[in-house]
């Protein structure tokens, strides 16, 4: 059944999906051997920090922020996701059922030292909304991490082949075991994903174009040979002045 119109984009396919994400996103390659370990490397040592784990799923980043003396706030729109996330980390994190395309006006201004954001925002339209509330929840000097699909991947799903258009697409999942999901999301040019930080006031520290790493060539040769010639994912570090 495809999303309705009062609903997150992807909810229907996270509702399908996520027990079988849950019981693979620990090892499967492109999480855990690409985009782990390369926005991983962009964080500060968030122990005795506060995070904001916007769109934490079934709580693998929540774990390890907690695990490394974070203090976690964790948000997500689907629910089933979050059943998996309570289970993960119970009552040590904070969870709220949230779509960050909406106001998140229970978040107080500064009150996070680091805003972490894991393959989420591609599901969200206009990045302004949740960029704005983000630089407002972050105390001077905190930091937003986020990663994102790369719109050189992206683009070659283009409806309309216009590269510098904000429009939804979509691909079938079939890394997760099972029937494969249709999973939509929005692409978008690498311009306005640098200006909607900009217009939120964030300065960007790095940007980081991820290699998959020796690990992911163990496991999945096919897709390792793709990943070292094409971009899959991008990650961002941006700063609170």
């Amino acid at each position: 059944m495809p999303d309705q119109p009062d609903k997150p984009l992807a909810a229907d396919a996270y509702a399908a999906l996520a027990a079988r994400y849950a019981a693979r996103i620990d090892t499967k390659p492109h999480n855990a051997y690409y985009e782990r370990p390369a926005i991983l490397a962009l964080l500060p040592d968030v122990n005795g920090q506060r995070v904001l784990d916007a769109g934490c799923g079934t709580g693998l980043y929540a774990e390890w922020m907690l695990d490394h003396g974070a203090e976690v706030v964790g948000v997500d729109a689907s629910p089933e996701m979050l059943a998996f996330a309570r289970q993960r980390v119970g009552a040590r994190c904070d969870l709220h059922e949230v779509d960050l395309s909406r106001p998140l006006d229970f978040l107080a201004d500064g009150a996070f030292d680091l805003v972490f954001s894991s393959l989420v925002m591609h599901y969200i339209e206009d990045w302004h909304a949740p960029f704005a509330t983000f630089y407002r929840a972050l105390r001077p000097g905190g930091l937003f991490v986020f990663s994102t699909g790369h719109p050189f991947a992206e683009y070659t799903m283009s409806a309309n082949g216009n590269y510098f258009a904000v429009e939804q697409v979509g691909m079938p999942w079939r890394g997760f075991g099972g029937e494969p999901v249709y999973m939509p999301f929005y692409r978008r040019p690498l311009g306005l994903m640098t200006a909607a930080l900009s217009d939120a006031g964030f300065v960007i520290e790095q940007i980081t174009e991820p290699l998959p790493t020796e690990d992911f060539r163990r496991a999945d040769p096919e897709d390792y040979a793709e990943l070292m010639r094409e971009p899959g994912f991008m990650c961002f570090r941006a700063r609170k002045d």
